[in-house]
């Protein structure tokens, strides 16, 4: 009997010990964090109320303006988790559009599982996976942005599985509705995408059928090297073809480390669109120089230098008498404050 009861005893303590451990394990976690900011441009070579800007997204403003605010709450428990990115501001409502998912407010909601220590599934609505640059201007060495990125998708809705292969090879496998569709897909159509990544080093595939609006097929190089302890140089490269016409370009981002706490950078873009049909269609060069100086860890001072000039003499720009202009130069000075 007593046999019994030490048994008995003995089980229970395994089975308390083992729940206690499990308790202990699952870790429970939620975080809030986000990020605001403001800008100030002025044309250099046009009048500030000609109405005119890049062409690319966001920052298109003359004057005083605000880009955007977010709020990202992350939580976490055990395996599984979801992630809820909230978006207001002119910035965030180019990036999610006025008639999307709640007026434009939503810029990310997705719940995912870990399946394994080399697995997880992400279903929902995520940043795109393509590009060099992101929505988010605290993610960015340059505050405006290029036309590769202006051009492609910014945002999905769907399921993607990613993979660590090993400690350097990566693979992401996606299926969502078609391009910028980010609300419900009601053509019955659907995108697929995949990333192969190695080292800091990505290529992008996305697919749609071009039909209502897609973007058609996308290949997508994404990279970056530290050429000294001092010196990055981010890589992006882009063709995009949609039944015969499309885009294509590249664009290097030299970055040089000064001090601890100021940078400056270069973003060099050639840029230009394609057609099976028609000859000499426009291309554009862009240069543009910024500096990033951090006053402490949460906020970043960005002063900034844009010139873009296109290779045809057409009005794509007015300069400050208000003739015909192929190029257009701005001064450009952010605050982002991040937490």
């Amino acid at each position: 009997m007593k046999k019994l009861l030490s048994l008995t005893l003995l089980l229970s303590t395994i089975v308390l010990s083992a729940q206690d451990t499990e308790e202990t394990t699952t870790k429970k976690s939620f975080t809030i964090s986000g990020s605001v900011d403001a800008y100030y441009q002025t044309y250099l070579t046009a009048s500030d109320d000609s109405g005119q800007s890049f062409g690319t997204a966001f920052a298109d403003q003359t004057g005083f303006a605000l880009g955007m605010g977010n709020i990202i709450a992350s939580y976490e428990s055990g395996k599984v988790g979801a992630v809820l990115d909230l978006v207001t501001g002119p910035r965030g409502g180019s990036a999610t559009f006025s008639n999307d998912i709640v007026d434009g407010i939503v810029n990310q909601a997705y719940v995912y599982w870990n399946v394994s220590e080399s697995t997880t599934l992400t279903m929902g609505r995520f940043n795109t996976f393509l590009g060099y640059e992101v929505i988010a201007p605290a993610a960015n060495f340059n505050y405006s942005t290029s036309y590769l990125f202006s051009s492609g998708p910014f945002s999905h809705v769907g399921l993607k599985a990613d993979f660590a292969l090993s400690d350097d090879f990566s693979l992401m496998l996606a299926v969502m509705n078609p391009w910028d569709t980010n609300d419900t897909s009601t053509t019955g159509e659907y995108s697929f995408g995949a990333q192969l990544g190695y080292s800091g080093q990505y290529l992008n595939l996305y697919y749609d059928s071009g039909n209502n609006g897609g973007l058609g097929f996308e290949v997508d190089y994404t990279g970056g090297f530290d050429l000294n302890d001092s010196l990055f140089l981010g890589i992006n490269a882009a063709y995009n073809d949609n039944d015969g016409s499309g885009f294509y370009g590249a664009a290097l981002y030299p970055q040089y480390s000064l001090s601890d706490d100021f940078a400056l950078g270069l973003r060099g873009e050639y840029f230009s669109l394609h057609d099976d049909e028609l000859d000499d269609l426009p291309s554009v060069i862009g240069l543009t120089v910024t500096g990033s100086y951090i006053v402490d860890s949460n906020l970043i001072i960005k002063p900034e230098i844009r010139l873009d000039s296109w290779s045809n003499n057409d009005a794509v720009y007015f300069d400050a008498d208000g003739e015909n202009s192929s190029s257009l130069e701005a001064f450009t000075l952010a605050a982002i404050y991040t937490f």
